[in-house]
């Protein structure tokens, strides 16, 4: 089952849930608030990433306040990848939304010509 972590009031999931709906995709929508996504699906979203040639700065939400409360952007240099996917874990707002998971899908943001290349 496709797991599609994401927040209500972000207009940017709201437009890839719509999208999944149009495509009549199966999915779970889990509040990325209240459950962030484990470390384990964390980990498996950043070696997606890596492989597209991304980074571990691509899982989270850059613009969000607590990553600019938190001042990752000075942090995220030092920081280990444990201590990084750690930090996400505990915190859903720090994750860059939507967050999808399934057994062949890893997309991170909505933009809509990768998704179509997916679904």
């Amino acid at each position: 089952m496709l797991k599609v972590y994401e927040y209500a009031k972000c207009s940017t999931c709201v437009k890839a849930l719509k999208f999944l709906d149009a495509k009549k995709v199966s999915y779970q929508k889990l509040p990325i608030v209240d459950k962030a996504p484990s470390q384990t699906e964390l980990k498996k979203m950043l070696t997606a990433l890596k492989e597209r040639g991304g980074s571990i700065k691509n899982l989270f939400n850059t613009s969000g306040v607590l990553y600019k409360e938190f001042k990752i952007s000075e942090k995220l240099p030092n920081m280990s990848e444990a201590e990084a996917l750690k930090l996400l874990s505990e915190h859903g707002k720090l994750v860059k939304r939507p967050f999808v998971l399934g057994d062949d899908v890893a997309l991170v943001g909505f933009k809509e010509d990768d998704w179509k290349k997916v679904f």
